[in-house]
């Protein structure tokens, strides 16, 4: 009797928490999957069940492969791109530089913006102007002599998308980097002298030392950056609008459900977000449950 008061009270907390996330995300995770699978092509009829049949003829629709592939583009630039200057601004940091403070606030001050408001002040800056018509980086190529690199930015259709990572980049590489620092900061100052007395040059103090103790830290951002590339779509709406040269899957979703108004393939759009995000994050919570379990 005295074990079940230990832990009722606690129980009783959280009660209202476990029935809202049941019911609201775990629930509406279901109903999304359930109307996934029925043929529910209008906002009238109810829709019978089909299975699998709106996922694989999915495929079958040009615009689909554009956004998937638009998709990887853009988490394959946005999370190498805030991971390397996360990675070296936070190495930069932990040198140990004047006014630390200040420029740790100037790199995180990004964060503080909706992507929203990021995506209007980056498509006035990846205006597609070129010479006398040029505004925002274009103009500032030129000002500085570097007209041959003005381009489309995200209008073009060579590197469109890589392009469109450029604000997310900006906005995402400050918190990588007060990540990394936190690594850096949480090596044991111990070790680095004990690497040193044993005749370990700087840089193998790194190699050998510093970054093994970086690899959760790399891990944890990778898991982060990757969910947000997967599911992104205010940024990309604010820049350049619902445009097929820009177009990814939430975007598909949201043209599906509400222009085209066919719930079905809409939910199915929805799913295979949901589907590439546990990607991402269920095999980081397996390894994270076994490392906190050995240790």
């Amino acid at each position: 009797m005295s074990r079940v008061k230990r832990w009722l009270p606690g129980l009783l907390l959280v009660t209202p928490s476990i029935i809202a996330i049941a019911v609201f995300v775990y629930g509406m995770l279901g109903w999304n999957f359930r109307l996934a699978m029925t043929d529910q092509h209008d906002e009238i009829s109810a829709g019978k069940f089909v299975g699998l049949t709106n996922f694989v003829s999915l495929w079958d629709q040009e615009r689909w492969g554009i956004s998937v592939r638009h998709a990887v583009v853009f988490t394959v630039v946005f999370v190498g791109g805030a991971l390397a200057l996360g990675w070296l601004l936070a190495f930069l940091m932990e040198k140990g530089i004047k006014g630390e403070g200040g420029f740790r606030t100037i790199y995180l001050f990004p964060m503080a913006i909706s992507f929203v408001a990021t995506g209007v002040v980056w498509r006035w800056l990846m205006n597609s102007g070129q010479g006398e018509q040029a505004v925002g980086l274009n103009r500032l190529l030129g000002a500085l002599g570097l007209g041959f690199l003005e381009n489309e930015w995200f209008r073009g259709q060579d590197w469109g998308m890589a392009a469109m990572a450029i604000p997310a980049i900006w906005q995402m590489s400050g918190y990588v980097m007060a990540l990394f620092l936190a690594g850096f900061r949480g090596v044991p100052e111990e070790l680095r002298e004990a690497a040193r007395v044993d005749g370990c040059k700087e840089w193998q103090v790194y190699r050998y030392v510093v970054f093994p103790f970086l690899r959760p830290v790399t891990l944890s951002a990778l898991i982060i950056l990757g969910h947000i590339s997967l599911k992104v779509f205010d940024l990309i709406v604010s820049v350049s609008g619902k445009q097929i040269i820009t177009d990814v899957p939430a975007v598909f979703m949201w043209v599906a459900v509400f222009d085209a108004h066919d719930p079905a393939k809409g939910a199915t759009i929805a799913a295979y977000i949901v589907l590439s995000v546990a990607v991402f994050v269920v095999p980081y919570l397996i390894w994270n449950a076994r490392r906190e379990k050995r240790s």
